[in-house]
Parts: C-alpha cells; structure tokens; sequence
C-alpha cells in the first residue's frame, strides 16, 4: 500500500467526537482501534465498547472512567513525556463514560474480541518500564499493555520515548505471519507526539511482500502511521525533540502474544 493511505497527518480522521478516530474501517483491517478524545474543563464523553475492549490511557490530565458497575479515579499526567500513567481497562458490550474535571486529552486503544473480562485499574506503579538498546537506539519502553504484563482477549499497548536525535523500532522488524514460535501476525497503529514547538521525526515501513506496506513519512505531533504488513522502523526522532508514540496492536491469532522477525539485512547486536 502507499505511504499516503498510511501516514494519518494530525486532523485526517478527526470527527465531531474525537481528534483521532482510527479503526478498522479506516485501516482496511479487522481488529485494532485507536481514538483520541479531547475533553474542556468539566467534559464528558460517553461511548459504548460494542465487540471490542478498551484501554483507556491519559495522555495529558486526569479523569474518571465509569462502566456499568465500577468508576475508576486515573490521576493521569501532565503530559506524555512527564511519566507513565495510570489506566483503566473497558470490556466489550459495555456503556463507558470518561469525566474530567481539569480537561485534558484520552487515548483509547482498541482491539476486537471475543472474550468479555472484567473492567480493571491499571496502576501507574505497576507499569514495567524498559530500557532498550544502546547509544544513539536507546529509547524507553512502557510497557503498560504488553501481552505479559496486563491481561487482555486481544488488545496489546505500549509507549515508546525516543530521545532527540535517535533511532527506535530499530532494528527493522515485522509481525505479519502466523509462524508458531516465532512470529504473531498482528495490525499496529503507531501515534506520534514530538516534544517541543515545531518537532518532527521520520517512521519507515517497507515492504515484506510485493505490493505491500511502504511508507517513508515525516511525523508531527497527532500524526499516525499505519502498519498493516512490512518491515517497520526505524523511527528516528529530530535532534533536541524527543518523540513518543503509542503502539496499539492486535491480531487474528489464537494467542495473545508478540513474536516478531528482525530484518535479516539488519544486525540486532546492541540495537534491539
């Protein structure tokens, strides 16, 4: 597919409801979501979850989520480069309300499934952060949604920071084949924050097939890229701007795992 069917530029999918609005009638697929809701001092909004799950992630303030039988209190953050956050997790076939009384900006990352779990509380403590690679590929992972870190049917969600002038999603790798053991076959959404004014940074996918998924875009902040098959990565943030973004990913497989192959034209000694 073309980059320009991929890359999202910040407004491509806003609505009446949401900043962001990514699923997967948008994305040509069948089972991730993600959508960005900005709500002003005292808002509200109201969704039903239908047949998928949903995490809902603060981005920027706090609020309460309420579902049929539980409310949560998520303390949030100032912004995402200020910590992790705390969470709250929606089941399907549930009405959910987010609440805010201060305002603020609400990441919700979907996946379709079959299995109705509890609704939860994600503890910002709780959340593994993880170091990874080194030099100029070092970046910071939270994995708050990681297939071994918080029980989910389908839905797996992590934040990645990047600081200023590196490489993450490094090496180049991919997740579009059932192989057991090896490799998940799972749809990715990448969504993209750039610290400071007038920040950018560069995400690549090429193709793992012909005809598939190629794409070298420049990103900004409330940019998304899709990832549907290929190669992906490296993301590469502008020097003295750091970069986040939120992986949502899921897939039609059995289990609930990430398993991916790295490039075999690329070297994971030190990267990964």
């Amino acid at each position: 597919m073309r980059g320009t069917e991929l890359h999202l530029p910040r407004g491509a999918t806003a609505n009446a409801r949401y900043a962001v609005d990514i699923g997967p009638a948008t994305a040509g697929w069948t089972h991730s979501s993600l959508r960005v809701v900005e709500l002003a001092p005292g808002g509200s909004h109201a969704f039903a979850t239908g047949d998928s799950e949903w995490i809902v992630l603060p981005l920027e303030g706090g609020c309460t989520v309420q579902t049929e039988q539980d409310e949560f209190q998520l303390l949030g953050r100032d912004s995402v480069f200020a910590d992790v956050t705390d969470f709250a997790y929606a089941p399907r076939d549930a009405r959910v309300q987010i609440a805010s009384g201060a305002g603020g900006r609400f990441a919700l990352a979907g996946a379709k499934c079959e299995r109705r779990l509890p609704a939860r509380y994600g503890p910002a403590p709780e959340v593994p952060v993880e170091e990874r690679g080194s030099g100029t590929c070092a970046r910071r992972v939270r994995n708050f949604a990681a297939a071994d870190a918080f029980a989910c049917d389908r839905l797996i969600a992590v934040e990645v920071i990047t600081p200023g002038g590196n490489w993450s999603s490094y090496p180049p790798h991919k997740h579009d084949e059932h192989r057991p053991g090896e490799e998940s076959e799972l749809e990715e959404i990448y969504y993209f924050e750039i610290d400071g004014p007038n920040g950018l940074g560069y995400q690549r996918v090429s193709p793992s097939r012909e005809g598939g998924a190629d794409v070298l875009a420049e990103v900004r902040s409330g940019d998304a890229v899709l990832v549907p098959d290929g190669w992906h990565g490296p993301s590469v943030a502008q020097p003295g701007h750091d970069m986040y973004y939120l992986n949502v990913m899921a897939g039609p497989g059995d289990s609930r795992e990430w398993l991916i192959r790295f490039h075999p034209d690329h070297t994971t000694g030190g990267y990964r």
